[in-house]
């Protein structure tokens, strides 16, 4: 992504430390995105070609693309991380056989099911779903979905085989109680069951194979498909709509954060740590917010989150401190431990 910019102006001067933010996030050496940037005072034919004719202007581009995409939306950081997400799983959906630029395939002509919140346990209750969890910005996700595309289109006539997929970043609740954990993940479901997980290798003959194999009569699973709720998380998934139960009593310690964020994925384990740590105190809960996520990003702008991760302390529903130190897990718990009632000065 990349914006045009005028080096006398204040919009552009004012854009400058978001933009550092988005590609200090973003700019790492295992992503295939890049955040950039051209002068337009001494560029001044490439923002021409473009046709640039006001500061900034942000521009989205796809590899091999000319034209690019424009930003129209505010510019605070969870709106332009929001953006980038909506670009990258559209890309999701291009034809990639023609060797000219990519023309989009229409969802409905398309052999690759496209799942969300209300269609997902319907599709999967009946026949052999085999289902790609998956979010925009993983790199192996981008270098998947062609084969992904060609293995639905190769079992497209197949009417007891329906391959799919589903955006992590949009309907995190769904890929929780599915217990993924990372991307992609590739779960086989029959009848509405979970049983199976494919770990081989992503060509498209080993993931041929690996159907075929699947889709062979076999006894049924004995385990049920777990339920939402079943088993208690260290660290709560919040969203905006819960939020203000979540925090309204006790002590609550919020990580907002961005799934992109290089920063937030080296806290990410720390602060499964220090969940488990207090999910059997009383009194106290470890939350995170994906602020890319749409139905949370106004609430994250509403949040005052200016950077990510932005480490957050509630008590009693009001917001409290943020936290600032180091990201260890003793350092974070003695802050957590700070703000206990009845805490015991030494």
């Amino acid at each position: 992504m990349t914006y045009m910019t005028f080096n006398r102006c204040g919009h552009c001067q004012r854009l400058s430390p978001t933009w550092e933010q988005l590609a200090e996030m973003l700019n790492e050496d295992d992503s295939n995105i890049r955040i950039a940037k051209v002068d337009c005072t001494t560029d001044a034919k490439i923002c021409s070609d473009q046709d640039v004719t006001g500061y900034p202007t942000l521009k989205f581009y796809k590899v091999g693309q000319e034209e690019g995409v424009r930003f129209k939306g505010t510019r605070d950081l969870p709106t332009l991380t929001n953006f980038i997400n909506e670009q990258l799983r559209l890309s999701e959906d291009y034809d990639y056989d023609n060797d000219e630029a990519p023309k989009a395939v229409k969802h409905q002509e398309s052999p690759l099911k496209e799942l969300d919140d209300k269609n997902f346990d319907a599709l999967i209750e009946k026949g052999k779903v085999f289902v790609k969890f998956y979010a925009p910005w993983c790199g192996h996700c981008q270098r998947l979905a062609p084969t992904w595309l060609d293995l639905a289109k190769a079992m497209e006539f197949d009417d007891g085989i329906t391959v799919a997929k589903i955006d992590c970043t949009e309907y995190k609740g769904i890929c929780s109680d599915h217990d993924v954990k990372g991307y992609p993940t590739l779960l086989w479901f029959e009848n509405g069951q979970k049983v199976g997980k494919y770990s081989g290798d992503r060509t498209l003959e080993d993931l041929k194979e690996y159907v075929n194999r699947m889709s062979g009569d076999r006894p049924k699973p004995k385990e049920k498909r777990q339920k939402p709720g079943e088993c208690k998380q260290p660290v709560i998934d919040m969203t905006a709509d819960a939020f203000a139960d979540e925090i309204k009593s006790g002590v609550t310690f919020v990580d907002f954060y961005s799934p992109w964020c290089g920063h937030c994925k080296r806290l990410a384990p720390t602060w499964e740590q220090l969940g488990k740590k207090y999910e059997d105190k009383e009194g106290v809960k470890i939350g995170k917010v994906d602020c890319t996520v749409t139905e949370n990003r106004e609430f994250c702008n509403e949040q005052e989150i200016e950077g990510f991760p932005s480490l957050f302390l509630y008590k009693d529903g009001q917001k409290i401190s943020e936290y600032s130190g180091n990201r260890e897990l003793e350092d974070l718990s003695d802050f957590v431990d700070k703000h206990l009632p009845q805490h015991d000065e030494l």
